[in-house]
């Protein structure tokens, strides 16, 4: 019993330990929240590493650990991948149409999100430790959330310093127009301070944001090229119509248009259609992973090798149209009705036996599902070329039309092979009696007697 009193007694002490630690950590914490919301703000305005320095020297810690203690930056506030005030034109233009309880609703609803944001611009302005002591003078300036982002990313004292003086200047002025009543000096007054909201303003246009480096050319091909990898078959117009303000006033549907064709992006019939990347890297690559999904490789009575892809609607055809001209060749068979008359079908197809063996030649080795099928009509191809007069040929060609039966039905349970004279017995055995080994002797010992001539 002593001995477990001893460790109930050492579990205590650890527990109260703990506390203790857990009452050091909320001091520091305070202590911190006292050297953010005083020592920084009180004196004068710093560099971050001057104010990384004196936290560092007033809590003890390394400069590391200060810099994690400086308030960050909040998240960009966005809804539904839309900034506020574009979300809030939006929703006042749809407020025209309401009446009644239903306007009054959606006016309650920008007024809440109105808030919200206002609430968020507070915090970005705190977290700009050199810059919230002057709030009362900021609130007045023309600013957004991407100008307070921008004046959080300044480090240096100089640049800090500026922000600061224009501010001070336009608090003053501000002070002073207050007491007076309207005459020419009150004029004179409030001309300077239009000035130091320019002022302001140019302070924020010459300091860079790595949120905003961008241009606006590339901001608008980033934002058609996310709508149309959201919105198969969107037009141009309707890509206009759901711009942010910034990029709806430099476009338009016209311009749109001519940038998409700089872009990797199908357009047919005014519809846009984003073309997998692996199509322009690799068209053999993708073209193999087509076939094997939505393709077929096969052959007729008559031994005539058939390959396709199949694809539907209007997508479809785009993608249809546009692996037809990055492979350079086949027949398009476009808006095709379907049996169960859906949606219409678009197809291409490849019969000559010359394209047929450079399509499989090519696509080979990036088959997953269909390379039996590839192989045995490359064998029949070959067979047909230059090898008729053989005494195998005819009983080759009827084991590789059987065979490709067994590689089209093999995972169709109940298929009746019989019907088609196959016996399942005999597979491996055509399989094994390939003759593509054959055809290489032959071609080898044709070359060899052509060397010694």
């Amino acid at each position: 019993m002593t001995e477990q009193a001893d460790k109930y007694r050492q579990a205590a002490e650890q527990m109260e330990r703990l506390a203790e630690l857990d009452e050091e950590e909320a001091e520091v914490k305070d202590t911190v929240e006292r050297e953010l919301g005083t020592e920084l703000k009180s004196f004068h305005v710093m560099s971050e590493f001057e104010e990384i320095s004196k936290l560092s020297q007033e809590l003890k810690i390394n400069a590391t650990e200060a810099r994690k203690r400086l308030t960050s930056f909040p998240n960009e506030y966005l809804v539904q991948d839309q900034t506020i005030p574009d979300l809030v034109k939006k929703m006042r233009k749809a407020r025209r149409e309401l009446k009644g309880n239903n306007r009054d609703k959606m006016s309650k609803a920008i007024d809440t999100i109105i808030d919200a944001y206002s609430d968020h611009l507070n915090k970005c302005i705190q977290s700009i430790t050199w810059l919230s002591p002057y709030k009362p003078a900021l609130i007045n300036m023309k600013y957004n959330e991407g100008d307070l982002h921008k004046l959080y990313k300044i480090k240096d004292t100089e640049s800090r310093r500026e922000v600061v003086d224009v501010l001070c200047k336009y608090w003053e002025l501000d002070l002073e127009q207050q007491e007076m009543t309207y005459s020419k000096e009150y004029s004179d007054i409030h001309k300077e301070m239009r000035q130091t909201k320019k002022d302001f303003r140019n302070i924020i246009a010459k300091t860079t944001d790595p949120k905003t480096t961008k241009t606006k050319k590339q901001k608008q091909e980033e934002f058609i090229m996310k709508m149309v990898c959201e919105n198969q078959g969107i037009g141009a117009r309707e890509i206009h119509e759901r711009m942010p303000t910034h990029l709806f006033k430099i476009s338009s549907p016209t311009t749109i248009s001519q940038v998409v064709r700089k872009m990797d992006i199908i357009s047919t019939n005014g519809a846009y259609y984003k073309a997998p990347s692996m199509l322009k890297k690799n068209i053999w690559a993708y073209t193999a992973a087509f076939i094997d999904s939505d393709g077929y490789i096969t052959l007729d009575r008559n031994m005539n090798p058939r390959v396709g892809l199949v694809a539907t609607g209007q997508r479809g055809r785009a993608f249809m149209e546009e692996m037809h001209k990055s492979i350079g060749f086949g027949r398009m068979h476009l808006d095709q009705k379907s049996p169960q008359d859906t949606r219409l079908i678009n197809r291409l197809n490849f019969y000559s036996q010359d394209d047929v063996r450079e399509l499989l030649t090519k696509c080979l080795p990036h088959f997953k599902l269909k390379k039996g099928n590839a192989k045995l009509l490359l064998e029949l191809i070959r067979m047909k070329k230059s090898y008729k007069k053989e005494d195998w040929y005819k009983s080759r060609c009827d084991e590789i039309f059987k065979l490709m039966k067994w590689e089209n039905h093999k995972d169709h349970v109940g298929f009746d092979w019989l019907k088609e004279g196959i016996y399942l017995d005999d597979i491996q055995k055509f399989k094994d009696n390939c003759k593509m080994s054959t055809m290489d002797e032959l071609e080898n010992i044709g070359g060899m007697i052509v060397k010694e001539e």
